[in-house]
Protein backbone atom coordinates (compact mmCIF):
# COMPACT_ATOMS: atom_id res chain seq x y z
CA UNK A 1 0.00 0.00 0.00
CA UNK A 2 1.45 3.34 -1.04
CA UNK A 3 0.82 6.52 0.81
CA UNK A 4 -1.02 9.13 -1.19
CA UNK A 5 0.73 12.43 -1.59
CA UNK A 6 -1.27 15.39 -0.38
CA UNK A 7 -2.40 17.65 -3.20
CA UNK A 8 0.05 20.40 -3.99
CA UNK A 9 -1.15 23.77 -2.77
CA UNK A 10 -1.06 26.62 -5.19
CA UNK A 11 -0.28 30.11 -4.10
CA UNK A 12 -2.64 32.17 -6.24
CA UNK A 13 -1.13 35.49 -5.18
CA UNK A 14 2.40 34.30 -5.97
CA UNK A 15 1.23 33.06 -9.37
CA UNK A 16 -0.47 36.40 -10.11
CA UNK A 17 2.71 38.23 -9.09
CA UNK A 18 4.86 36.01 -11.33
CA UNK A 19 2.53 36.63 -14.27
CA UNK A 20 2.54 40.42 -13.73
CA UNK A 21 6.34 40.51 -13.39
CA UNK A 22 6.85 38.34 -16.48
CA UNK A 23 4.38 40.43 -18.45
CA UNK A 24 6.06 43.68 -17.34
CA UNK A 25 9.43 42.40 -18.53
CA UNK A 26 8.11 41.18 -21.88
CA UNK A 27 5.91 44.22 -22.57
CA UNK A 28 8.94 46.43 -21.87
CA UNK A 29 11.17 44.37 -24.15
CA UNK A 30 8.74 43.75 -27.00
CA UNK A 31 5.74 46.02 -26.59
CA UNK A 32 2.15 44.91 -26.20
CA UNK A 33 1.45 43.65 -29.71
CA UNK A 34 4.56 41.45 -29.99
CA UNK A 35 4.17 39.86 -26.57
CA UNK A 36 2.28 36.57 -26.62
CA UNK A 37 0.32 34.94 -23.82
CA UNK A 38 2.50 31.85 -24.27
CA UNK A 39 5.68 33.89 -23.78
CA UNK A 40 4.31 35.48 -20.61
CA UNK A 41 3.29 32.10 -19.19
CA UNK A 42 6.65 30.55 -20.14
CA UNK A 43 8.58 33.37 -18.47
CA UNK A 44 6.40 33.07 -15.36
CA UNK A 45 6.86 29.30 -15.33
CA UNK A 46 3.12 28.54 -15.41
CA UNK A 47 0.52 27.20 -17.80
CA UNK A 48 -0.98 29.92 -19.99
CA UNK A 49 -4.48 28.91 -18.84
CA UNK A 50 -3.61 30.49 -15.48
CA UNK A 51 -3.16 33.87 -17.16
CA UNK A 52 -6.74 33.69 -18.38
CA UNK A 53 -7.94 32.37 -15.02
CA UNK A 54 -6.43 35.25 -13.07
CA UNK A 55 -6.73 38.12 -15.57
CA UNK A 56 -9.22 37.09 -18.25
CA UNK A 57 -7.14 38.39 -21.15
CA UNK A 58 -3.77 39.74 -22.20
CA UNK A 59 -5.24 43.25 -22.33
CA UNK A 60 -6.47 43.02 -18.74
CA UNK A 61 -3.01 41.84 -17.68
CA UNK A 62 -1.50 44.74 -19.60
CA UNK A 63 -3.74 47.14 -17.70
CA UNK A 64 -2.58 45.58 -14.44
CA UNK A 65 1.08 46.00 -15.42
CA UNK A 66 0.78 49.62 -16.50
CA UNK A 67 -1.43 50.70 -13.65
CA UNK A 68 0.32 48.78 -10.87
CA UNK A 69 3.40 50.94 -10.35
CA UNK A 70 1.87 54.13 -11.68
CA UNK A 71 -1.08 54.03 -9.31
CA UNK A 72 1.09 52.93 -6.40
CA UNK A 73 3.30 55.92 -7.06
CA UNK A 74 0.28 58.24 -7.20
CA UNK A 75 -1.06 56.87 -3.91
CA UNK A 76 2.21 56.88 -2.00
CA UNK A 77 3.91 60.00 -3.30
CA UNK A 78 2.87 63.56 -2.47
CA UNK A 79 2.12 65.49 -5.68
CA UNK A 80 5.09 67.84 -5.15
CA UNK A 81 7.46 64.82 -5.19
CA UNK A 82 5.71 62.87 -7.94
CA UNK A 83 7.89 64.09 -10.80
CA UNK A 84 11.10 63.49 -8.84
CA UNK A 85 9.95 59.96 -7.99
CA UNK A 86 8.93 59.24 -11.60
CA UNK A 87 12.30 60.48 -12.84
CA UNK A 88 14.14 58.33 -10.32
CA UNK A 89 12.25 55.24 -11.50
CA UNK A 90 12.62 56.11 -15.16
CA UNK A 91 16.34 56.82 -14.94
CA UNK A 92 17.28 53.82 -12.76
CA UNK A 93 19.49 51.42 -14.69
CA UNK A 94 17.37 48.65 -16.25
CA UNK A 95 19.05 45.84 -14.38
CA UNK A 96 18.71 47.24 -10.88
CA UNK A 97 16.05 46.48 -8.32
CA UNK A 98 15.09 50.18 -8.36
CA UNK A 99 14.16 50.05 -12.03
CA UNK A 100 10.43 50.49 -12.60
CA UNK A 101 9.67 49.43 -16.15
CA UNK A 102 6.04 50.65 -16.21
CA UNK A 103 6.91 53.77 -18.23
CA UNK A 104 8.89 51.62 -20.64
CA UNK A 105 5.85 49.34 -20.97
CA UNK A 106 3.66 52.42 -21.53
CA UNK A 107 6.00 53.79 -24.22
CA UNK A 108 6.50 50.52 -26.07
CA UNK A 109 2.78 49.83 -26.08
CA UNK A 110 1.48 53.26 -27.04
CA UNK A 111 -0.80 53.04 -30.04
CA UNK A 112 -1.70 49.41 -29.46
CA UNK A 113 -5.25 48.08 -29.14
CA UNK A 114 -8.13 49.97 -27.56
CA UNK A 115 -7.85 48.48 -24.05
CA UNK A 116 -4.17 49.33 -23.83
CA UNK A 117 -4.84 52.84 -25.11
CA UNK A 118 -7.64 53.35 -22.55
CA UNK A 119 -5.40 52.17 -19.72
CA UNK A 120 -2.64 54.55 -20.81
CA UNK A 121 -5.13 57.39 -21.14
CA UNK A 122 -6.58 56.88 -17.64
CA UNK A 123 -3.14 56.79 -16.05
CA UNK A 124 -2.09 59.93 -17.95
CA UNK A 125 -5.23 61.73 -16.72
CA UNK A 126 -4.48 60.77 -13.11
CA UNK A 127 -0.91 62.07 -13.34
CA UNK A 128 -2.09 65.26 -15.06
CA UNK A 129 -4.60 65.88 -12.27
CA UNK A 130 -1.93 65.40 -9.61
CA UNK A 131 0.53 67.75 -11.34
CA UNK A 132 -2.14 70.37 -12.11
CA UNK A 133 -2.44 71.04 -8.39
CA UNK A 134 1.17 72.26 -8.27
CA UNK A 135 0.45 75.57 -9.99
CA UNK A 136 -2.04 78.39 -9.65
CA UNK A 137 -1.62 79.39 -13.29
CA UNK A 138 -4.75 79.66 -15.42
CA UNK A 139 -3.28 77.13 -17.85
CA UNK A 140 -2.41 74.58 -15.13
CA UNK A 141 -3.66 71.59 -17.13
CA UNK A 142 -1.54 72.58 -20.13
CA UNK A 143 1.51 73.00 -17.90
CA UNK A 144 0.98 69.54 -16.36
CA UNK A 145 0.52 68.02 -19.82
CA UNK A 146 3.78 69.64 -20.98
CA UNK A 147 5.65 68.17 -18.00
CA UNK A 148 4.25 64.71 -18.73
CA UNK A 149 5.10 65.03 -22.42
CA UNK A 150 8.65 65.96 -21.46
CA UNK A 151 8.87 62.98 -19.10
CA UNK A 152 7.59 60.64 -21.79
CA UNK A 153 10.04 62.14 -24.25
CA UNK A 154 12.91 61.48 -21.86
CA UNK A 155 11.70 57.92 -21.45
CA UNK A 156 11.38 57.38 -25.17
CA UNK A 157 14.80 58.84 -25.92
CA UNK A 158 16.66 57.19 -23.05
CA UNK A 159 14.95 53.82 -22.66
CA UNK A 160 13.43 52.90 -26.02
CA UNK A 161 15.59 54.67 -28.64
CA UNK A 162 18.69 54.75 -26.38
CA UNK A 163 19.93 57.95 -27.97
CA UNK A 164 23.10 59.47 -26.61
CA UNK A 165 24.00 61.48 -24.64
CA UNK A 166 20.76 60.95 -22.70
CA UNK A 167 20.94 57.14 -22.76
CA UNK A 168 24.08 57.03 -20.61
CA UNK A 169 23.71 60.33 -18.75
CA UNK A 170 24.03 60.31 -14.97
CA UNK A 171 20.49 59.92 -13.52
CA UNK A 172 21.13 62.45 -10.75
CA UNK A 173 22.33 65.07 -13.25
CA UNK A 174 19.36 64.49 -15.57
CA UNK A 175 16.96 64.76 -12.62
CA UNK A 176 18.52 68.02 -11.41
CA UNK A 177 18.34 69.59 -14.87
CA UNK A 178 14.77 68.46 -15.43
CA UNK A 179 13.49 69.53 -12.01
CA UNK A 180 15.19 72.93 -12.30
CA UNK A 181 13.48 73.54 -15.63
CA UNK A 182 10.08 72.26 -14.52
CA UNK A 183 9.98 74.61 -11.52
CA UNK A 184 9.13 77.43 -13.96
CA UNK A 185 6.01 75.54 -15.00
CA UNK A 186 5.00 74.14 -11.61
CA UNK A 187 6.00 76.68 -9.00
CA UNK A 188 5.09 74.44 -6.01
CA UNK A 189 7.64 71.84 -7.04
CA UNK A 190 10.31 71.68 -4.27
Amino acid sequence: MTAEKPPRRRDAEATRRCLVEAAAQLFAERGYDRTTVRAIADRAGVNQALLFRYFGSKTALFGEVVAMNGRRQLEETPAEHLLQSALKNLLAPGGTAAADRSLEVFLRSAGSDDEAARTNSRLTEEYTTALTGLTDAADAELRAALVLAWLLGIGLTRVVVRQEPLASADPEHVSRLMLDAVRRLLERLP
